[in-house]
């Protein structure tokens, strides 16, 4: 006879179970965090925690969306036509290096390990470098590049970047000052 599926619950106790694992990240990273500590941390029981999650992976993956998700809105700004192309791109990318500091300092690994795997958050970070690449061809400020190439060059580019900053724990506005001058020597190179 099969089993019957669990029915999670989703409610505000949900939302709870995920703030404070997304606050024990952020604070303690994410090697600290297990269904224990949420446990203490919030004073419920193990049935409240697993009425509403089958694992602590689920809680994490959660997070991680989360984090995804506020990272690729950061990149998904509209561009000022009139403005300068080149400030509007490196602003936008220094952006989401401080939010990967302020979001993803303790979320690290867990985070690399899953933007490492996960075809679609790839797919969509060089689909949204591409749409910026096409923007500055049309604008007549980038020189001719192969749109595909470029855009996975620069993902690799910010990805390693990011990864290795954070990996080394740089003060934040050291990186930033970094990675804005290494960036906008790349950026020179694509100048029409």
């Amino acid at each position: 006879m099969k089993e019957k599926e669990q029915v999670l619950i989703q409610d505000e106790m949900s939302d709870r179970i995920i703030d404070t694992a997304r606050q024990i990240a952020i604070t303690q990273g994410t090697e600290n965090i297990n269904v224990r500590r949420i446990l203490q941390t919030l004073g419920i029981t193990n049935r409240v925690f697993y009425n509403r999650f089958h694992n602590i992976d689920e809680v994490l993956k959660i997070v991680y969306l989360d984090t995804v998700l506020k990272m690729r809105e950061s990149i998904a700004e509209d561009f000022d036509p009139e403005g300068d192309f080149f400030q509007q791109v490196t602003d936008i990318v220094a952006k989401t290096l401080v939010m990967s500091y302020d979001v993803k300092m303790n979320l690290n690994y867990y985070v690399f390990e899953n933007d490492s795997i996960s075809c679609q958050n790839y797919e969509w970070w060089k689909s949204e470098i591409a749409r910026l690449i096409e923007f500055g061809k049309a604008k007549g400020v980038l020189k001719d590049v192969e749109t595909e190439k470029m855009s996975y060059a620069i993902w690799c580019f910010i990805r390693g970047y990011n990864a290795d900053a954070l990996g080394r724990k740089l003060p934040k506005e050291q990186a930033v000052d970094d990675f804005k001058y290494s960036f906008g020597i790349l950026l020179d190179g694509m100048k029409k």
